[in-house]
């Protein structure tokens, strides 16, 4: 016995509204849509459908059962188009949201390996630290650091966004290398504006709560002159690992206080929940999951 078929032809015949009509629409004849119907209720000892001369109706337990029937079916036709959608050709626009730090120094350049490997699809990134609406402004994916709080979105984790504190070795050679939290207060510490108002970043030390020396020599509202004067060797920096990566791998500066830097934050790709998604989004949440993966560079 098919059930599979024999679940199609059942619900063919509600959807058609009779045996006749559901033999038409299947192409077979009438007499093979009753066979269809009788294994399927000698399968599960119990009569889905109330025959009458004039009609057939469904039994309260042939309606329950057409209900799972239409599901089945769906999630079927949803697997069988899985494989017709990995052979389709991404292509179209993309448009995505990115934090401006993450974006700049990450997203942008994966967006552009991306696009390499996807010659047909074309992406509209747009980097902004305020959350934006997706539905109401037309964006088909948005990476988000901390918790996501529209549960209403497929919510993919990435690399975490983590701090690190760093200076050059001619400053630490100069000045020592603090130990403890407390020892901010000896140093030249580099503040950026807009975290101090916020008090967004927290330090932790034994079990204490700290934050950044608000007493800066040097505060600047963007990140780049901050990393350009710790690289002069003016003082410490807290910025996210991802700002310093390259300067810390080439040892031009070197990470101090690593036990008590901020608790790194989750990142998320999110995007709306869609069973039949176009091939240039899957790929590119592919593609960004892969590449932004925890232990990733």
């Amino acid at each position: 016995m098919d059930k599979l078929r024999n679940m199609e032809v059942m619900v063919a015949v509600v959807e058609a509204g009779s045996f006749a009509g559901a033999a038409r629409q299947q192409g077979i004849s009438a007499v093979m849509v009753g066979k269809h119907i009788r294994q399927l209720e000698e399968h599960l000892g119990a009569r889905l459908f109330q025959r009458s001369t004039r009609q057939n109706s469904l039994t309260e337990v042939g309606a329950a059962f057409y209900e799972d029937c239409r599901r089945v079916l769906e999630q079927v036709r949803w697997a069988e188009s899985a494989v017709e959608r990995s052979r389709a050709l991404p292509q179209g626009l993309l448009r995505v949201s990115a934090p401006f730090t993450l974006g700049n120094q990450v997203i942008a350049p994966l967006v552009a390996d991306f696009l390499l490997a996807h010659p047909q699809v074309r992406v509209e990134l747009q980097l902004t630290d305020s959350v934006v609406d997706m539905a109401g402004e037309g964006f088909d994916a948005a990476v988000r650091i901390g918790t996501i709080a529209d549960e209403g979105l497929v919510a993919r984790p990435l690399k975490p966004y983590r701090m690190v504190i760093a200076a050059t070795p001619g400053y630490l050679a100069r000045h020592g290398r603090p130990e403890r939290v407390a020892d901010l207060a000896q140093h030249q510490c580099l503040s950026h504006s807009v975290w101090q108002r916020r008090v967004e970043w927290t330090l932790h030390d034994d079990g204490n709560a700290f934050q950044w020396p608000e007493l800066a020599r040097f505060t600047c509202n963007q990140g780049d002159g901050l990393r350009q004067a710790a690289l002069r060797g003016l003082g410490l920096i807290m910025q996210p690992e991802v700002l310093l990566a390259e300067e810390i791998r080439e040892g031009r500066l070197v990470p101090v206080l690593t036990r008590c830097v901020p608790a790194a934050r989750p990142v998320h790709l999110v995007y709306a929940p869609d069973r039949r998604q176009l091939p240039k989004l899957a790929r590119f949440i592919e593609f960004m999951v892969r590449a932004m993966r925890e232990g990733a560079r």
